[in-house]
């Protein structure tokens, strides 16, 4: 399937129900259907060929996101670029993949003035906003109203060139970001995954708060595939959050574990009534037990795990609801630390560095095959052979199989810490600080040391209100985990940094604990 398949889907279900909703204003499937065509057709006449790259840059938005079926209808390739991230970084990007137009809001004017004079093949400037940007503040830029203006109304649809469907940046923490290619038949499996492995009962309701340009964003396809609704919150407000669940009474929507912490002491949480919910995915970084089974009891049993990567997107293993409690209804504490059994259609072993498949318990490198891995890096086929080494996807996590086929993830390999000649798996420290109560979130780095090599070194943030020492804090972990593994050094930050999705940023940790001795 191509992305405009899902809409059409979703349409010939009904094309009155509503399809995107932004506050007050909902769009129906056959609105949303209707503008996809005209872009289209405003995109074909702008130049745009079957194959062509298009980016967008833009906060959530229910019409940036019409746009994206706008693209596919158009044969083009969807290339989502994350509105918070640099100028550069953005301009890498869009050079990157070649991309020949891009879609933005007027608040984005001024990034979009700094990048495009260097990118000579960006002959397309489209600003969202229905009042036109004054033109001196992006010169070529048109305004999407009299843009649109122009192109024919009524069914339009352009032949693909292949099946690419879209191109997402890595984060380039290693070095340059990284194209990955996905193709329709990726998000197809991605899909089916979905509907196979969580509830789905009726048209469900989906409540986007993290960026439509990350995992919330491919979780839209296959609600639409159902005819569901998109309900899009333009920022992160945990406060709105909790409203919109009741008052458009949402099925099923999605958050990283730092703001599952974080909803864990909203105010207003005890008193939301969330009986609506039939799944909150988490996923993204490692959930703490402990607070897994605190959201459990307070949210309900409706928490549903993944674990994927942009390159297998989201769903390499799955942890449904029903699979968080055992027969008799009481929590399978026991899997909490998993992520899951391998999902239908996914391949996961486990793999030494010498390509050897290894046992139950053993721990290597997590790799995958199946219809779910990209088709490789764009024109980066370097880094697609080193992914794809011995015929498998290598995630880069570190983790084992149980007896149970239960898949368990220790560590990113890049995060391991080598300190007095073992290894170290900051997700296990994390973990155990995680369970002390004064603990709101933590993470935890190796940092250069003379004696040990490396140092383990945790950073914490505490709940507001609450009291911990350092001292404190290692000797809790050191109960837990022995003195091999217990931080060496435990640093109290206000608030820990993180990125647009709410992953903690330990790279930005690492480099200010650095600092001082630069």
């Amino acid at each position: 399937m191509r992305l405009i398949d899902y809409l059409d889907k979703g349409a010939s279900l009904g094309p009155d129900a509503p399809c995107l909703t932004l506050g007050a204003q909902t769009r129906s499937y056959g609105e949303v259907q209707r503008l996809s065509w005209r872009i289209a057709r405003a995109l074909a006449g702008s130049g745009v060929r079957p194959g062509d790259k298009v980016a967008i840059l833009s906060a959530n938005d229910p019409v940036a996101f019409a746009y994206v079926f706008g693209i596919s209808r158009a044969g083009a390739v969807w290339c989502p670029i994350n509105p918070r991230s640099v100028a550069a970084e953005n301009r890498e990007l869009l050079e990157l993949f070649d991309c020949v137009a891009l879609i933005f809001q007027a608040g984005f004017a001024d990034l979009v003035a700094t990048i495009a004079p260097d990118l000579p093949q960006l002959t397309t400037l489209v600003c969202l906003d229905p009042e036109p940007i004054p033109l001196a503040a992006v010169p070529g830029a048109v305004d999407f109203g009299g843009w649109l203006a122009a192109a024919e109304d009524g069914p339009w649809q352009a032949d693909p060139v292949d099946d690419l469907a879209m191109i997402v940046g890595t984060g380039g923490t290693t070095g340059r970001p990284k194209g990955v290619q996905l193709t329709g038949h990726n998000l197809e499996a991605m899909t089916a995954i979905t509907l196979i492995g969580y509830p789905f009962d009726g048209r469900p309701r989906y409540l986007a708060l993290a960026p439509l340009t990350h995992a919330a964003g491919v979780l839209c396809f296959p609600v639409l595939s159902l005819g569901g609704e998109i309900v899009i919150l333009p920022r992160p407000d945990l406060g709105r959050f909790l409203t919109t669940i009741t008052e458009k009474s949402i099925t099923h929507t999605m958050l990283p574990p730092t703001l599952i912490y974080q909803l864990l002491d909203h105010p207003a949480l005890g008193s939301t009534d969330l009986s609506s919910l039939q799944c909150l995915w988490y996923g993204a970084a490692p959930m703490s037990p402990t607070r897994l089974a605190r959201a459990i009891e307070v949210i309900g049993p409706v928490l549903g795990q993944f674990f994927g990567q942009t390159e297998a997107p989201m769903v390499v293993s799955t942890l449904a609801p029903s699979d968080h409690l055992r027969p008799d209804g009481t929590p399978a504490v026991e899997r909490f630390a998993s992520a899951g059994r391998p999902a239908p259609l996914v391949q996961v072993a486990i793999m030494d560095a010498d390509g050897t498949v290894l046992g139950p318990g053993e721990r290597g490198e997590i790799v995958v095959r199946g219809p779910l891995v990209m088709a490789g890096y764009y024109k980066n086929p370097e880094a697609t052979a080193a992914a794809s080494a011995y015929g498998w996807h290598h995630t880069g996590d570190i983790g084992y199989l149980d007896a149970d086929n239960f898949l368990f993830i220790v560590d990113r390999a890049k995060d391991m810490i080598i300190t007095g000649g073992f290894n170290v798996y900051s997700a296990e420290v994390e973990s155990a600080l995680l369970a002390h109560p004064a603990v709101r979130d933590c993470a935890v780095v190796g940092l250069p040391d003379d004696h040990w090599g490396e140092r383990v070194t945790a950073v914490v943030e505490l709940h507001p209100g609450h009291r911990a020492t350092a001292d404190e804090l290692r000797a809790f972990a050191r109960d837990r985990l022995g003195g091999l593994k217990a931080p060496k050094q435990v640093e109290l930050w206000p608030d820990l940094p993180r990125s647009t999705v709410g992953k903690v940023l330990k790279r930005d940790i690492r480099d200010r604990l650095l600092a001082p001795a630069r």
